[in-house]
């Protein structure tokens, strides 16, 4: 393999993304960031260039949106010849009770988080077998094999994308192909922020009565996650090193 990889990151332009993008980007690969806007990708792999040195491009990509996925790999693939490494990374969050959960939200969070990857993955892997080589790298969650109240899309997408990663991984071994899902725990994020807020306004608590009860009670080491450390796991899973592992899930959770 040439050092210089070609690796996708989805919502990059966000807290875990970004730093999984740059520790690629550090590592002296070719880096393009996906967001859903373009201001937002652009400015991300600005800073990715200016902090590293690297070859870094932002390109705005609805994940949910076939056509928008499949154009976005087919210009990459047809400008640079190859895409080695993808990191399904974009991702939100809503908070209700169940019987309350709005069914536009509902499929929202699945369309980003399980179409998602779904449909960056099916355009992917072609090119990939052409190449017989590929890393496929899906963030999931600690919820991807638990679950906590008020987050049944969330959930649900988080579980749904560990089955899909066991289904790829199965399907492409033979290629030189990996996929495998991360979980991190409890990262400081805008998106953890808010859901603290909305559990804490919903159960009368304060934010860090909530950290406690909903997302630090199971983790062993009591501290946020640093996106930092979401990165390393993401950049071994894409390494030389790490050509063996597939259809496995890897938590980055402090014991949780």
């Amino acid at each position: 393999m040439d050092l210089k990889r070609t690796v996708i990151v989805t919502g990059a332009a966000g807290t875990i993304g970004y730093a999984i993008g740059r520790s690629f980007a550090a590592n002296g690969d070719r880096v393009v960031v996906w967001d859903l806007k373009r201001e937002q990708a652009e400015a991300a792999a600005t800073r990715m260039r200016e902090e590293t040195g690297a070859e870094v491009t932002g390109v705005a990509v609805d994940v949910t949106d076939e056509a928008m996925v499949k154009g976005a790999v087919a210009e990459l693939a047809q400008t640079v010849g190859r895409i080695d490494v993808i990191v399904n990374n974009a991702g939100l969050q809503h908070i209700d009770r169940v019987e309350d959960f709005p069914l536009d939200r509902w499929n929202l969070l699945l369309n980003v988080m399980l179409t998602g990857p779904f449909l960056l993955i099916k355009h992917t892997v072609p090119l990939m077998k052409q190449q017989r080589y590929g890393r496929i790298i899906t963030i999931s969650s600690v919820h991807g094999k638990t679950a906590s109240p008020f987050k049944s899309a969330y959930i649900a997408a988080k579980h749904g994308v560990i089955g899909l990663t066991r289904t790829v991984a199965l399907e492409t071994a033979e290629y030189g192909i990996t996929a495998n899902a991360i979980l991190p725990g409890v990262v400081d994020t805008p998106l953890i922020q808010n859901q603290l807020q909305k559990l804490a306004a919903t159960e009368g608590i304060t934010k860090e009565e909530a950290l406690h009860k909903h997302l630090l009670h199971k983790q062993s080491i009591k501290r946020f996650i640093k996106p930092e450390e979401v990165a390393a796991c993401a950049l071994y899973l894409a390494s030389d090193g790490a050509a063996s592992i597939t259809g496995e899930t890897v938590s980055v959770s402090g014991g949780w």
